[in-house]
C-alpha cells in the first residue's frame, strides 16, 4: 500500500473517530458535565472538513489564490485549539477535585499561575524582529507547547495522586487526561524527529498519524463504556489528603489558629493554678484587715 494512500485514509478515519466521539459525548449529555471539552470537540469536527476542501482547492493548479484562506483558517483554528485545550486541561483538574473545596479552589488559582508563566516563557522564544503574518505560526506553537506540558503534567499529577484521590482508572476524567497526555508527548517526539516541513508520506509522520488514532479510539472507549458509579467520598480524618484540604480551605480566609498545649504540660499548668490560689488568699486576707 502506498505511503499517500494510507496517509489519506489515515487522515479520513481520523476524522471518523473525531466526528463518532462528538456524537458519543453529545447524546449521553456529558456537554453538561464537561462543556469546554465539548467545544474542543466541536472545533475539531467542523474545521477538519473546512481545512480539507481549502487545502485541495489550493492544491489544484488553479487554486493558488486560496492558500491565504487556507494559511489564516489553519492557523486560527490552531490558536483556537491552543487556548480550548487549556480550558479542557482545567477542567479536568477541577473534576478530579471536586470531593475536596480547599484544594480545588487553592488548586485553580496555582493552575492559573503555572499556566500563564508557562505561556509567558513559550512566547519569550518566539522572535519579533521582523513582524509579519509569519510569526503567526511561531505563536501559535508556542502556545500549544505550553499546553502540551500543562497536560503532560498533568498525566503525572493524577498518576502519582490517583490513590489518595480515590481516582479510578476508568473515569473520564483520567481517561480525557490520558488521551490529551498522549497525544501531547506524540507532538513532542514527532517535533523532536522532524522538521516543519516534513513530507506527508514520510514513515515518521506515518506512526504519528497511527498513535493520533490509537488515541482517539481509546477516547471513544471512555465515553461510549459506562463509568463507575460515584459514591461520597470518604477519607480518614488522620489522612494526608484530608490535613491538606483543610489548610487549603484555611489559606486566605483570616481564620484564627488555637493553639492547644501538649500533654505533657500538665505540671506547668497546676502550678500557675497553686500560684493563682496563693494571690487570691492574700489579696482576701490584705481586704479584711483593711
Amino acid at each position: 500500500m502506498p505511503l499517500e494512500f494510507a496517509m489519506s485514509l489515515m487522515s479520513a478515519l481520523e476524522f471518523v473517530l473525531w466526528a463518532a466521539l462528538g456524537v458519543i459525548f453529545w447524546r449521553k449529555g456529558l456537554h453538561h458535565r464537561f462543556p469546554a471539552i465539548s467545544i474542543y470537540l466541536a472545533l475539531r469536527v467542523i474545521s477538519t472538513p473546512v481545512l480539507l476542501g481549502l487545502l485541495y482547492l489550493q492544491a489544484q493548479p488553479w487554486g493558488h489564490g486560496y492558500f491565504p484562506l487556507y494559511f489564516y483558517a489553519y492557523w486560527g483554528a490552531y490558536l483556537a485549539s491552543a487556548v480550548t485545550l487549556f480550558f479542557v486541561t482545567l477542567e479536568v483538574f477541577r473534576s478530579v477535585l471536586a470531593s475536596f473545596a480547599g484544594l480545588l479552589r487553592l488548586g485553580t488559582i496555582v493552575f492559573r499561575w503555572v499556566a500563564l508563566v508557562s505561556a509567558i516563557a513559550s512566547l519569550a522564544t518566539v522572535s519579533y524582529s521582523h513582524l509579519s503574518v509569519m510569526v503567526i505560526p511561531d505563536i501559535a506553537y508556542a502556545l500549544m507547547r505550553s499546553v502540551s506540558i500543562l497536560q503532560l503534567c498533568l498525566l503525572g499529577f493524577l498518576c502519582l495522586c490517583m490513590n489518595a484521590l480515590r481516582l479510578s482508572g476508568r473515569e473520564l476524567a483520567f481517561g480525557t487526561a490520558l488521551v490529551l497526555g498522549f497525544m501531547s508527548a506524540n507532538d513532542f517526539i514527532h517535533a523532536l524527529l522532524t522538521s516543519k516541513t516534513t513530507d506527508l508520506s514520510a514513515p515518521v509522520q506515518l506512526a504519528y498519524e497511527a498513535i493520533i488514532l490509537l488515541s482517539l479510539g481509546v477516547w471513544v472507549a471512555y465515553c461510549a463504556l459506562p463509568e463507575p458509579a460515584r459514591k461520597p467520598m470518604v477519607v480518614p480524618a488522620n489522612s494526608t489528603i484530608y490535613r491538606w484540604n483543610e489548610i487549603a480551605a484555611a489559606l486566605g480566609h483570616g481564620t484564627q489558629v488555637a493553639v492547644q498545649r501538649p500533654a505533657n504540660s500538665f505540671f506547668l499548668t497546676d502550678v500557675e493554678r497553686v500560684v493563682e490560689k496563693v494571690l487570691t488568699r492574700n489579696l482576701q486576707g490584705n481586704e479584711s484587715k483593711s
